[in-house]
């Protein structure tokens, strides 16, 4: 294969949030694009595949994901509604539970002000009455996001897909094979043998990325095995819809959740990392322990829900990095080779602004991110971004 003869300009491997953010900004910068995944867009497998996703911009000192969360939201919004679905974007507000001397908050408050995003410091008073649905300590207070909420990930992640596929972006299901060597990459070869030809390459794999690039990011790249949980609400109760309660997380920051939507369930979810997962060979079904935890959590902190049946739960993955920051970097052997991954459970809500880096970098009109680079990412995991 020669570069010369390449019949695309880039090939994207990986149709999650990364890859076709990536893909949809590439292809309105007059790129030739192809789209490539072993299963297809947000398939059930996928880090992208989740029913719904957090979109909010409180970080604590981290101004960068503040900025890129409302770069984010911006896009999402005016995306979606422009394809006609922008109910897939549910702007509920996020309400994150602080302790009384919660640093991370204080930080969040400092930048969301300097930043002038939208929000609101709720004191245990104003809590309580504002959401009697949530039992609180009563010295809890509450970071309140207005505009922020959530999105409807995998149905959001297929139908950008779809439009690309009829604008003209072919959407290819091949396995890929491992990557190695150095230099420049002519084209990626397919497990069945075919090769797919173009200038430049862009992994956005998720948890396959240390798998197919096995060199670089086999010790860098950490899967982690993540449960989901949707309990049954009370019927004919509107106290645990979307529409009457914001999106929260909680000020221990392990469990978070997402009300009901569409009659799918009260989700939540546990923030804590769990074991090491292989994306392509588990078994996606919830564990006892992790039930009953869930359940205890719920009685506890929402007791209107105490015994509520579990209606539904998903097994996903966190493709984490060392320290939880993002990847968007050129490959440091292959000069055509780019890497867009490291979503360490906050990066589905950045997708559009990742995307929009990514093809900017590719396109060689932008300055690298220093918290994006792989030379930040090493081998032990030592998490600082939630």
């Amino acid at each position: 294969m020669q570069a010369s003869d390449s019949r695309y300009d880039v090939a994207v491997v990986g149709a999650g949030v990364f890859g076709v953010w990536t893909a949809w900004h590439l292809h309105r910068a007059g790129q030739k694009v192809i789209l490539i995944d072993a299963h297809g867009p947000a398939h059930a497998r996928a880090s992208s595949a989740g029913e719904t996703r957090v979109i909010r911009a409180a970080y604590g000192p981290d101004e960068i994901y503040a900025r890129y969360a409302m770069r984010a939201l911006a896009q999402w919004r005016q995306t979606l509604l422009a394809l006609g679905c922008g109910e897939l974007l549910r702007s509920s507000g996020v309400l994150w539970l602080q302790r009384p001397d919660s640093v991370s908050g204080a930080q969040s408050l400092a930048v969301l002000a300097e930043l002038a995003i939208a929000h609101e410091r709720l004191d245990p008073a104003a809590l309580t009455a504002r959401y009697p649905q949530i039992q609180l300590p009563p010295d809890i207070w509450a970071i309140l996001e207005p505009d922020a909420g959530a999105l409807l990930a995998r149905r959001a992640v297929q139908r950008l897909a779809l439009e690309l596929q009829r604008e003209g972006v072919p959407l290819l299901r091949a396995e890929i094979a491992a990557v190695r060597g150095s230099g420049r990459l002519d084209g990626v070869v397919a497990a069945s043998g075919a090769a797919i030809r173009a200038r430049q390459h862009v992994f956005a794999c998720g948890p396959w990325l240390g798998k197919v690039l096995p060199d670089l990011l086999g010790p860098r790249i950490f899967p982690t095995r993540q449960e989901v949980y949707y309990f049954g609400t009370p019927a004919a109760d509107p106290r645990f819809m979307i529409e009457h309660l914001p999106v929260w997380l909680d000020y221990d920051r392990d469990y978070y959740g997402i009300p009901d939507i569409e009659g799918r369930g009260f989700k939540i979810a546990h923030d804590r990392h769990g074991g090491a997962i292989d994306p392509d060979a588990a078994e996606r079904a919830p564990s006892p322990e992790g039930i009953e935890a869930a359940r205890a959590f719920l009685a506890r902190r929402f007791p209107l829900l105490a015994g509520a049946p579990l209606i539904g739960a998903e097994v996903c993955q966190y493709e984490n990095t060392s320290n939880g920051d993002l990847i968007v970097d050129r490959h440091p052997a292959l000069d055509n080779v780019w890497i867009v991954g490291g979503g360490s459970g906050h990066g589905f809500k950045h997708g559009p602004a990742i995307g929009e880096h990514a093809a900017q970098r590719i396109l060689d009109s932008t300055a690298a991110e220093p918290r994006f680079l792989l030379a930040n990412k090493c081998s032990t995991q030592q998490r600082q971004v939630h």
